[in-house]
């Protein structure tokens, strides 16, 4: 296989960054996007790290900048991993809370997914991190109004991208994660051991971005062997 340009956000701790280990370990070409930028991805030849915050609409443009002078306008895999949790009750939750998260977990999808359109060719693949939260019908927890809500919405917009970019054969997927051993997670279930450790997680979602886009476009494929 040969190496790829792949795009990664959320890449300062958890799934994200094991990810971009993973691929730039396989020889890929990684662009890794988060506020904070761990030391390990900078050291690694393979990954460029920028420092974005993906809630501010006018930092995309260094995205744009890095592909047409670096990856000479190509990207083959964009995986939008970023994702801002906010648990409170209901009540509690503030507009404001609500416009953060819708931000990074719904806005800068949109966002980032219209940037890398152009950049992208027949065969390429656009992977959203979702949550069983997000599912339609799925078990609810107290406390996630905003932060599953988000999730369900990326659901469909992807639906939607899928149809809209069929003739360009760019396919769009959805991951909706169930528990996985995070940071993320005990900020929403403090205490909770998930039976899959971020490693595990980002080694199917490795393989998915690589090649699921042969067997799938515009589905939703439920990534969870436990509740939560």
């Amino acid at each position: 296989m040969k190496n790829k340009n792949i795009i990664i956000t959320g890449t300062s701790r958890g799934i994200g960054f094991e990810l971009a280990l993973q691929f730039a370990n396989a020889g890929h070409h990684v662009l890794a996007i988060s506020r904070k930028t761990p030391i390990e991805l900078i050291e690694n030849s393979k990954i460029t790290c920028l420092s974005i915050d993906l809630s501010n609409s006018d930092e995309l443009d260094k995205i744009t900048q890095f592909v047409k002078n670096s990856w000479q306008n190509k990207v083959d895999v964009l995986i939008n991993n970023a994702g801002l949790l906010i648990s409170k009750p209901f009540e509690q939750l503030t507009f404001s809370d609500f416009e953060q998260v819708y931000k990074v977990n719904v806005f800068a999808v949109a966002e980032l997914t219209k940037i890398c359109i152009p950049f992208m060719e027949k065969g390429s693949h656009v992977v959203t991190i979702s949550s069983m939260g997000g599912i339609q019908g799925s078990m609810k927890f107290p406390g996630l109004a905003a932060y599953s809500s988000s999730k369900g919405a990326v659901i469909t917009l992807s639906e939607l991208l899928a149809e809209e970019y069929a003739a360009q054969g760019i396919a769009f997927n959805v991951l909706a994660l169930g528990a996985v051993n995070t940071e993320m997670l005990q900020e929403a279930f403090p205490g909770y051991q998930a039976p899959l450790s971020a490693i595990e997680m980002a080694d199917y979602i490795f393989n998915f971005a690589l090649t699921g886009n042969k067997y799938y476009n515009g589905k939703v494929l439920q990534v969870s062997s436990s509740t939560p």
